[in-house]
């Protein structure tokens, strides 16, 4: 009787420790809400006593714009940086990898055999990666500096998820005063229960509780509301 061995299966999955679209978009979102929270706090603060939250809201609306379009050309000029310092890497190793093709296969080989590879096989998987040019300059950029040349950040894609996620979060603490709401208080509640959202999204990339992470991002909000609202009533006070 013939005897079958099965592969067994891969039944786990690692998260994507680097975070994709995720962290950049959730980060994108807690920054709006913490800036443009507190930027309605204070203002809120300093215009304590007026009758009309025109100004609240214009601040509110105007910190939207603002940090959206800074986000955005903030994000874009960092990845595209990134990018060209990548690429400049990648074609560098390239030309390298032309100019003395059999000094890159040994280097190669040694970098395999420093990671655990027997020599010869080491040898063996070298020549194999070279005996295609992209094939070796996508190994060989792995192996050196970390970087995947088919997976390259885009600056437009970053530069979009940045303003996109900013706006959405710098629209929340705004949202109780266009809807009529007169006081800062339920923006403030608003702001900090989706802190405490947010918080608990990102221990998704984390070992930490979710509860740890959304309780870590309401402290800090709660902070920077309750001094730029102190810092607010003292500018009011000075200039009034």
């Amino acid at each position: 009787m013939s005897t079958t061995h099965e592969t067994p299966e891969i039944e786990h999955d690692h998260g994507d420790v680097n975070g994709g679209w995720l962290r950049p978009a959730v980060f994108g979102a807690m920054d709006g809400l913490v800036s443009n929270a507190a930027l309605i706090a204070g203002v809120a603060g300093g215009t304590r006593g007026a009758p009309d939250t025109s100004a609240v809201v214009l601040a509110g609306l105007a910190g939207l714009a603002a940090g959206a379009f800074s986000m955005a050309a903030g994000e874009y000029a960092s990845v595209a940086s990134q990018a060209e310092a990548a690429e400049f890497e990648v074609e560098k190793e390239r030309k390298e990898i032309i100019a003395n093709p059999e000094g890159e296969t040994a280097e190669l080989a040694e970098m395999l055999t420093d990671r655990g590879l027997d020599a010869d096989l080491a040898a063996e998987v070298a020549a194999q990666v070279h005996r295609d040019l992209d094939s070796a300059v996508a190994v060989h950029s792995m192996q050196e500096f970390g970087i995947d040349p088919d997976e390259l950040a885009r600056p437009g894609v970053a530069a979009v998820s940045s303003f996109v996620s900013f706006s959405l979060g710098a629209f929340v603490p705004v949202l109780p005063y266009l809807l009529g709401v007169e006081i800062l208080w339920p923006s403030m509640v608003l702001t900090l229960l989706a802190l405490f959202g947010c918080g608990a999204v990102v221990t998704r990339l984390t070992n930490r509780p979710w509860w740890y992470g959304g309780g870590r991002q309401v402290v800090l909000g709660a902070a920077a509301f309750a001094i730029t609202y102190l810092v607010g009533i003292a500018v009011g006070q000075g200039v009034g």
